[in-house]
């Protein structure tokens, strides 16, 4: 099954949506069965079992984040996705926890049988806390 232009548009809106709303429940059904994603650090994950395992303490300990979509590049033909957008939260980095912080990055999205089956994830290595440009920790 392959989704049209207009279809992907809608999924991303969803996306977009149960994200803001910090719905891990919804976000999850918007993955195929064997998803493979591979977060900033290189790390990676198969399956939506093990995704949502993994997912869940974020959204449980990271309540006040928000991605801002800054632009989408839509391939119909290939069913792929290069999402960039910003991330703003409190911060994890030490000596600004809980500051406001400014993370930028892009998204590769693959879709299988119209769910997402691949996610990986690109940050700059940079971000912005206080209007400053710090590196970014692992």
């Amino acid at each position: 099954m392959k989704l049209s232009q207009k279809e992907i548009k809608t999924l991303l809106k969803e996306w977009n949506l149960a994200w803001e709303k910090h719905d891990l429940d919804k976000v999850m059904t918007l993955f195929h069965d064997d998803i493979f994603f591979e977060n900033w650090t290189g790390a990676y994950i198969k399956g939506i079992k093990a995704l949502r395992k993994a997912w869940e303490p974020w959204f449980d300990n990271h309540g006040d984040f928000r991605f801002l979509e800054e632009e989408t590049f839509i391939d119909e033909q290939h069913q792929k996705v290069l999402y960039r957008w910003v991330l703003e939260w409190p911060s994890t980095e030490s000596g600004f926890e809980d500051k406001p912080e400014i993370r930028k990055g892009v998204d590769v999205i693959h879709f299988k049988d119209g769910k997402i089956i691949n996610k990986l994830t690109y940050t700059k290595t940079t971000i912005e806390i206080d209007n400053k440009r710090l590196p970014l920790h692992l």
